[in-house]
């Protein structure tokens, strides 16, 4: 399976692009804080969908899925920070795109979980 086949892995480096953009616009003080942090959990996605696609199996594919879903979910928690802290405003954009990514991930797992 080629991972840059599959939109789970498109919708989340597109994530990424936009975090990229979302945290320059922070506090030069978190450039090695908060931003730095949401860029790794916002790289770690497609990497981990990258990595089990790249695997032998269904088992491991399911594997780098889970710790894919936990970067995500490390992700929104720190976008949610950064709106607390003022580093940056809501955005309904950003906000669903991390609904379609989570729903995807999601979607891809139950999916290749049901196969077995």
């Amino acid at each position: 399976m080629n991972h840059k086949d599959l939109d789970v892995w498109k919708k989340s480096m597109d994530l990424v692009e936009v975090i990229y953009k979302l945290t320059q616009q922070f506090p030069e003080s978190e450039k090695f804080g908060l931003a730095s942090q949401m860029r790794r959990c916002a790289v770690s996605i497609p990497s981990n969908i990258a990595e089990g696609a790249a695997r032998k199996g269904d088992k491991e594919l399911i594997h780098f899925l889970h710790i894919a879903l936990g970067s995500f979910a490390e992700l929104e928690t720190q976008y949610l920070i950064a709106v607390r802290l003022n580093f940056t405003e809501k955005k309904d954009s950003i906000e669903n795109l991390l609904n379609e990514v989570k729903k995807s991930l999601l979607g891809f797992r139950n999916y290749i979980d049901s196969k077995k």
